[in-house]
């Protein structure tokens, strides 16, 4: 009698789908520094073979990566995609929208909003302004290391210095290869300016004529939850307009952290009905 057809109880049908997405929800509550396979079978309570075929599952489809070096397991690039595509419906981006909106019909420039993902930020909305020349250094889906461009610098600035160090640390080869101007030197000294002034700027590190200010937006907590900034073209961006935008950013960055807590005390207490339609509702025969 051949066993290989018959499928494993852990691995069979909607079960095995289940399991995998707890794994991925795991894996997802540690972005910053990852989850080793140890801890992640003692946190599912599955056997050590079961939570490896699981992760080769999600490794497949993108939604897992293992870290060569540290072989702890991230979220892949797959579910930053899925992030950004579902944040078009609900989430940080509602909440963001009417800011976006009106940072760019008050300055004419183009204005962003931007989630960070482990080492990684990624913007989920470009807002177009009026001004008739643009910049073109950011678009929706976009992904650059941490520290990298305004919005991305406000968010690395607003972390912990210990937190900092590590990501420099852990985005230092792709900061070599591909983003020259981002020195780990050079950066830290950004993130010194960013607390001094209290905004950070990017002036044309990315693209040259391209510069950028950004703020971070904060959960009631504290952590950071994403960064507003504002992209134009060099000559619109002397100091004194630098200071500008960056009042309004930082004032639309508290209309955001606003919606946030009105929606996570909507979700802590979910609206009752009132006393006269609990009062009807008792004594209509």
């Amino acid at each position: 009698m051949q066993h290989d057809s018959v499928p494993t109880p852990d691995l069979s049908g909607s079960q095995s789908v289940d399991r995998a997405l707890r794994l991925l929800a795991l894996v997802g509550r540690e972005t910053a520094s990852g989850l080793p396979l140890s801890e992640i079978v003692e946190d599912s309570g599955l056997n050590k073979p079961t939570v490896r075929r699981l992760l080769l599952a999600l490794m497949r489809a993108g939604l897992v990566e293992q870290e060569a070096r540290t072989r702890r397991y991230h979220l892949g690039e797959e579910a930053f995609v899925l992030g950004l595509l579902s944040g078009q419906r609900h989430g940080l981006l509602d909440l963001a929208m009417p800011s976006l909106r009106a940072l760019s019909d008050t300055t004419q420039d183009t204005s962003f909003f931007s989630i960070r993902r482990d080492r990684f930020v990624i913007c989920l909305h470009r807002e177009e302004g009026t001004w008739p020349v643009r910049t073109h250094a950011l678009q929706a889906g976009d992904q650059h290391p941490l520290g990298v461009g305004a919005g991305s610098l406000a968010m690395l600035a607003a972390l912990p210095d210990d937190e900092i160090a590590g990501m420099i640390e852990a985005n230092r080869a792709v900061l070599d290869a591909r983003y020259p101007a981002y020195s780990p030197t050079q950066l830290r000294a950004e993130i010194d300016l960013t607390r001094r002034q209290g905004f950070a700027l990017n002036p044309g590190h990315i693209v040259a004529s391209s510069w950028g200010v950004g703020v971070p937006v904060r959960y009631p907590d504290g952590r950071v939850a994403g960064a507003l900034s504002i992209a134009a073209i060099d000559s619109r961006m002397q100091p004194q307009r630098q200071e500008e935008l960056a009042a309004l950013l930082r004032h639309e960055a508290r209309q955001v952290e606003t919606r946030i807590v009105a929606l996570l005390e909507r979700r802590v207490k979910p609206e009752q009905p009132a006393h006269n339609e609990i009062r009807t509702a008792e004594t209509t025969p």
